[in-house]
């Protein structure tokens, strides 16, 4: 088995990337991060999947670029959207895929992993221009650019298998794969024991995505 750092937010995305990183028998190091977002229960949450899932080590990296503000998910000054909204969000938080990347870019380089797996999604995303695969790519040369594997010959990946999928394909995959989505949280106003509002776009496209898939929703809703 080879060495992967999979992000892991705690919401289904992440939830189902790891549970396809463990399906092509990676050993994963989950990492996530206290950025400073509004509530902290999707973190509780990527800690109990991670838990769940028998990750090799879970890291929990603190960086607060809620201080910057700009951004609906990391300031209560700035209200989180009902679903509907259109162009890009006030959720969209600045550069906040790059900084993540970067860091699991680093921890690859020190565990000598070969991949790092997210969880950007450009069907259903909600407009975030750091979710589209020309991003990725462009992410994907700076790696092969900036890392010593990368100048020696033997870049690490960037892997983002749900990028072309739809939120009915994700739940669907995750579902065969054997993902508890009950442990996931997507909401952007979750309340503190992970309950969902049902009415942010997070909220709409979850919601959605199990309909369409003609599958339960285990989300616990206020």
């Amino acid at each position: 088995m080879t060495k992967s750092v999979v992000l892991l937010s705690g919401g289904m995305d992440s939830a189902t990337v790891l549970a396809i990183a463990q399906q092509e028998q990676q050993d994963c190091y989950a990492l996530s991060f206290d950025y400073g977002q509004r509530h902290s229960a999707e973190l509780n949450a990527a800690r109990e999947i991670a838990e769940s899932a028998g990750v090799l080590e879970h890291r929990v990296i603190n960086i607060d670029i809620g201080q910057l503000g700009g951004s609906a998910l990391t300031d209560e000054a700035i209200d989180v959207p009902a679903a509907g909204s259109h162009g890009i969000p006030v959720t969209y938080v600045p550069a906040r895929n790059t900084i993540f990347l970067s860091y699991a870019l680093a921890w690859a380089e020190v565990l000598n992993a070969d991949r790092i797996y997210n969880g950007v999604n450009a069907v259903d995303y909600s407009g975030y221009p750091d979710c589209r695969p020309e991003y990725v790519d462009a992410f994907q040369t700076m790696a092969n650019l900036a890392t010593k594997r990368g100048v020696e010959g033997d870049p690490i990946q960037i892997l983002s298998p749900l990028i072309q999928l739809s939120k009915s394909d994700i739940v669907t995959l995750g579902s065969g794969l054997g993902v508890d989505y009950s442990l996931t949280v997507s909401c952007y106003s979750a309340a503190a024991g992970g309950e969902a509002c049902g009415e942010c776009d997070a909220c709409d496209l979850r919601r959605k995505g199990f309909e369409d898939a003609c599958l339960p929703d285990p989300t616990r809703y206020i």
